[in-house]
C-alpha cells in the first residue's frame, strides 16, 4: 500500500485499502470557510440539532476579511452565532487569515490525519503527511453531522524532482512547469506525491506552495513524505502527536514522472487557464498594472523575505501598484519583526488585512477592464480578480516582486545573483 492508503485504512479501520475502494473515514479536522454559510443551512436541513466533535470544526473568516458588503456582514453573524450555539471553540475571525496557512501557524495540519476544508486548495496539508481535500457545503455538513465522509481511494502520481534549483527559481516555478506540461486534467481523482532531493531541499513553506497548486492538475490530495524538514517544523511547533506512514517498497504507482530542474528558469501561467504555462523570457516585457503578492499560495514569510530583497531601496514603477497580503497575522507579525513591511512600504506597496483579499475576486485589489495584474496566488480564469476582462499572471513571488519594479513581467534572477 501507499502511505496515503494505509492513513485511510486506518481512518476507516480496516487493514488495507487499495486504489478505487469506497471507504467511510473519521475525519480530525474539519473547516469551514466563510464562503459556505450553506454548510449549516444543510446541517439543519439534514435534520442535524449537534455536531459531534465541535472540537474538530474550525471557522475561518478568510474570504471576507474585512467584510465588504453587507451579505458578507450577515455570514459572520450568522456563523458567530452558529459557534457560540454548538459549542466550536476554533473561530478564525478577520484579523486571523488564510485557512490553509492558519491549519499550519496553529498545529492543526500533521503527519497521518485527514483535514477537510470547504476550499479546493486543502492539498496544501500534503506538505506535512496529512491526507487533505476540499468539499462542498453538503459533505461539510455530513461530517459535521457524523464526524466521517466517504473517499474513493485515489491512485497516486509520483512526480520526482531531481537536479537543484537554479538562483531566481521557486516551488511555484516547479509546479507551474509541472502543471503546464501534465495539463490541467491530468490528475483528476488522483492523489500525487512529490519527491526527489529537490524536494528534500525545500521548507515547508515551498512545500505547502508545492501542493497547494497540485488541485490545479485535477488532484484530490497531494503527498510528500515526512522528513527532518517535517518534523524539526513540528517541534517548533510543539506538536509530537502524530503517525507516520511509510509507503510499501513495491508499490505501483498510476504514474511516474521525473523533471530535472537544473535548466528550468521562472515560469509564468498566461490567461486563462493555469495550465497555459510558459518560461518568463516569452512573456517578459508584457506591461502591469497590479503586482499581488499574498495568498495562501504566495503569502508567507519567505515570499515577502524575496520581495524585499529585490525592491530594498528601490521603488516600485510609476503606473504600477502592488498589494501586499500577508497569508496570516502570525506571518504580518514576523515580516514587520524582520523589516520586510516597512522595506515593501517604503518601496510604494499597499499592505492590506490577512485573508484571501482579492485573489478571488472579492475585494481589496479588484482588476478594472483591461487591466493587467502579475500575482503569486493559484489562479487566473476569467473574472478571477476582478473584470472577466482583466488579464492575471501567475508568478512566484520574486517575478511578482521584479515585476513591480520594472512596471511589466520581469525575470527575477538578475537582482537574486549571489543569493
Amino acid at each position: 500500500m501507499h502511505a496515503i492508503e494505509k492513513l485511510l485504512a486506518a481512518k476507516s479501520q480496516r487493514e488495507e485499502v487499495h486504489a478505487g475502494e469506497i471507504v467511510n473515514c473519521d475525519i480530525d479536522y474539519v473547516g469551514i470557510n466563510d464562503l459556505y454559510y450553506q454548510t449549516v443551512k444543510s446541517f439543519y436541513e439534514m435534520g442535524g440539532k449537534q455536531v459531534v466533535h465541535p472540537e474538530r470544526v474550525i471557522l475561518f473568516f478568510d474570504h471576507y476579511a474585512p467584510c465588504a458588503t453587507e451579505k458578507q456582514a450577515d455570514n459572520h453573524k450568522r456563523f458567530r452565532a452558529f459557534a457560540k450555539e454548538q459549542g466550536i471553540t476554533h473561530v478564525m475571525d478577520i484579523d486571523k487569515g488564510v485557512c490553509h496557512q492558519l491549519m499550519a501557524d496553529y498545529g492543526f495540519s500533521k503527519p497521518g490525519e485527514i483535514v477537510v476544508i470547504t476550499d479546493s486548495h486543502t492539498t496544501t496539508h500534503g506538505a506535512f503527511g496529512a491526507f487533505g481535500t476540499g468539499v462542498g457545503a453538503t459533505d461539510l455538513a455530513v461530517i459535521m453531522a457524523t464526524g466521517k465522509l466517504w473517499f474513493m481511494v485515489p491512485k497516486v502520481i509520483r512526480i520526482n524532482l531531481t537536479g537543484k534549483l537554479p538562483v531566481g527559481v521557486y516551488a511555484k516555478d516547479v509546479i507551474l512547469h509541472v502543471i503546464g506540461s501534465v495539463k490541467a486534467d491530468f490528475g483528476v481523482y488522483k492523489a500525487v506525491e512529490f519527491t526527489g532531493p529537490v524536494v528534500k531541499e525545500l521548507s515547508i513553506s515551498e512545500r505547502m506552495a508545492l501542493c497547494n497548486m497540485s488541485t490545479e492538475m485535477g488532484c484530490k490530495a497531494a503527498y510528500i513524505q515526512p522528513d527532518e524538514v517535517t518534523f524539526a517544523y513540528l517541534k517548533e511547533h510543539g506538536i509530537t502527536d502524530y503517525t507516520i506512514y511509510e509507503t510499501d517498497p513495491d508499490y505501483i504507482y498510476d504514474a511516474d514522472l521525473t523533471y530535472d530542474v537544473d535548466q528550468l528558469t521562472p515560469q509564468v501561467s498566461v490567461p486563462f487557464s493555469v495550465d497555459n504555462v510558459f518560461p518568463i523570457v516569452n512573456e517578459e516585457g508584457i506591461p502591469v498594472n497590479q503586482a499581488y503578492l499574498g495568498s495562501c499560495t504566495g503569502g508567507r514569510t519567505p515570499d515577502f523575505a524575496v520581495a524585499a530583497k529585490i525592491l530594498k531601496g528601490k521603488h516600485i514603477a510609476e503606473g504600477t501598484r502592488m498589494i501586499l497580503v500577508p497569508a496570516s497575522k502570525k506571518v504580518l507579525e514576523e515580516c514587520m519583526e524582520k523589516g520586510y513591511i516597512k522595506v515593501l512600504l517604503e518601496a510604494g506597496a499597499t499592505l492590506t488585512a490577512p485573508g484571501c483579499a482579492a485573489c478571488l475576486g472579492i475585494h481589496q485589489g479588484l482588476l478594472a477592464e483591461g487591466e493587467t495584474c502579475i500575482s503569486s496566488t493559484n489562479r487566473n480564469f476569467p473574472g478571477r480578480m476582478g473584470s472577466v476582462k482583466g488579464r492575471v499572471y501567475l508568478g512566484s513571488p520574486a517575478t511578482v516582486a521584479a515585476s513591480a519594479l520594472q512596471g511589466k513581467i520581469t525575470d527575477p534572477t538578475p537582482y537574486l545573483k549571489g543569493e
